[in-house]
């Protein structure tokens, strides 16, 4: 069946924005109203006629609610076949009538668990007989219609009065299929409150991806790749999907993967000075902390100025006018920060194409959850690598312990490796990166990368030395052999922090020791791939 004429509206609504107006729009065509408690006295309120649910099922709502729409004159009236001739019969020897619309959304189940509420209160908002309709009237779509959102009752009023109040097919299979994912979500949004908060499993038997579909993306890391961009339902961490953007085009995969990488280390320092990260395909490339943005901008930028054109700009303070003009001497994709003022938006307004996102707080660097990864037949799951290092436990390997300045420059630098891909080695000195080596193969190589690249920014500043002489060396993991160590000495480094481990430590620690380096081990790693 093709077009359906509403007769009868079965209308049971937690959120009652536009009930209204909707109720007026079906009562215009003649629609008989069926509805229940908080629904139908909103409705009556305004002047409408309402059939009591209880009066169709000819029972009283009973158990505080829990039970009035679970009847078979509700569901028979909903998942009847009106052309097959024993569905028919059935239905008149029963004394159920058709229903043609049912109007349905939720208890609020998210919401009772963001405010804080009890586990008592929680169960009560877990809605029983609301998804039984949805679902009942959404498999059968051929002949009735489901509306689970007050965003489509605009369509639904527009189409009843185009087609003297009949819907289509199409509508109808539409509205099913987005009955069915809502369902699906509210089921996954219990099913995951159970596992993780109330049985307190981290990698329960089951596990739901909650997940809305945001910006449809022009295509994905490569031309011939489609993408899209999915939010989490419910309460997420302040991140690039919820930042607003305020000027530029719309952000590519690329965009959102980069600009994520550079929101996530900018964050390790959002209790920090003035802070500012530079990331070119989700490596950074350049960081540091300084008295203003517009120096921590200048150094890190310093620190790799041939990557920077292109690149992801993070901040951890409001951006100002100054930091934006020197970000605007060049090409830049997306910038992020907390917040711009009005000279900052001002000199980017110039820049149409410069994407700025202002996230409005920095996520917690120390929060759970899961990072999840597809791979062929499945998916990995792990926790987020949150793990932080105590100064004070850290462990001095050396003859020669690091000074105040080489233990400062080794935490900035290990803070760094944490968020550069694997093998990963940062050279650091002052509060600024001086060269970083991402993604090699081997140690030596990445620790050999670092410090050319930290010699050629040298030779484009004009500096008489690079970076990295003075400087404190961080490896994301043990250093297998005593090579890659070397190579950082022979670049300059006089301090190095690592995680140890290695059955070479020995040799590594003697290396260092005959170098004149201090050295600092962990105790913790920071792969990543």
């Amino acid at each position: 069946m093709t077009e359906v004429k509403i007769r009868r509206a079965l209308l049971s609504v937690s959120d009652k924005t536009g009930l209204v107006e909707l109720g007026q729009a079906l009562a215009r065509h003649g629609v008989e109203l069926v509805s229940t408690g908080g629904t139908a006295k909103a409705l009556r309120e305004a002047g409408l006629d309402v059939r009591d649910v209880s009066d169709l099922t000819g029972f009283p709502e009973m158990m505080d609610g829990r039970v009035k729409t679970l009847h078979p004159k509700v569901h028979g009236g909903l998942l009847g076949v009106r052309d097959d001739p024993a569905h028919a019969a059935a239905m008149a020897e029963h004394g159920i009538g058709a229903i043609d619309l049912v109007v349905v959304n939720l208890y609020p189940f998210v919401q009772t668990v963001a405010r804080g509420a009890d586990r008592d209160a929680i169960i009560e908002n877990i809605d029983i007989g609301g998804p039984s309709m949805v679902r009942s009237a959404a498999k059968n779509h051929a002949f009735v219609t489901i509306v689970t959102d007050p965003a489509d009752y605009g369509d639904l009023i527009a189409a009843l009065d185009a087609n003297d109040g009949m819907t289509s097919l199409d509508l109808r299979k539409r509205l099913a299929a987005k009955a069915f994912s809502a369902t699906a979500t509210y089921d996954a949004m219990i099913a995951s409150w159970f596992g993780f908060a109330d049985q307190r499993q981290l990698f329960p038997e089951t596990l739901p991806l909650i997940l809305k579909r945001g910006a449809e993306l022009r295509y994905g890391e490569n031309p011939h790749q489609q993408a899209a961009f999915y939010a989490h339902v419910g309460p997420a961490a302040p991140g690039i999907g919820q930042a607003a953007q305020v000027q530029g085009k719309a952000l590519s995969y690329n965009n959102y993967n980069d600009a994520d990488a550079a929101l996530e280390l900018v964050a390790e320092f959002r209790d920090a000075p003035p802070t500012c990260v530079i990331v070119k395909h989700a490596n950074p490339c350049g960081v540091a902390t300084a008295a203003t943005l517009a120096e921590a901008y200048r150094a890190a930028f310093e620190c790799d100025p041939v990557s920077a054109f292109g690149g992801i700009i993070a901040l951890n303070r409001p951006l100002d006018g100054q930091t934006a003009e020197a970000i605007a001497a060049i090409f830049t994709e997306v910038v992020v920060a907390p917040d711009a003022n009005e000279a900052a938006r001002a000199v980017f307004a110039a820049k149409k194409n410069l994407r700025l996102l202002l996230t409005g707080a920095l996520p917690d660097p120390e929060r759970g959850g899961l990072a999840i990864r597809s791979i062929t037949g499945g998916w990995l799951v792990q926790s987020r690598d949150n793990g932080r290092i105590d100064p004070a436990a850290l462990r001095v390997v050396t003859k020669r312990a690091p000074t105040a300045q080489e233990r400062a420059d080794c935490l900035f630098a290990w803070t760094v490796a944490k968020h550069v891909k694997s093998n990963a080695i940062v050279y650091a000195k002052h509060g600024a990166t001086a060269g970083i080596g991402a993604g090699q193969m081997n140690r030596l190589e990445s620790a050999r990368i670092a410090a050319w690249k930290a010699k050629e920014a040298a030779e484009k500043a004009g500096w008489s030395a690079p970076r990295t002489i003075g400087s404190a060396v961080a490896s994301d993991a043990f250093f297998p052999f005593a090579d890659g160590l070397l190579a950082a000495a022979e670049a300059g480094a006089t301090a190095a922090i690592q995680p140890g481990g290695s059955i070479r430590d020995e040799e590594v620690i003697a290396a260092a020791d005959a170098a004149e380096l201090a050295m600092l081990f962990t105790g913790m790693r920071h792969f990543r791939h």
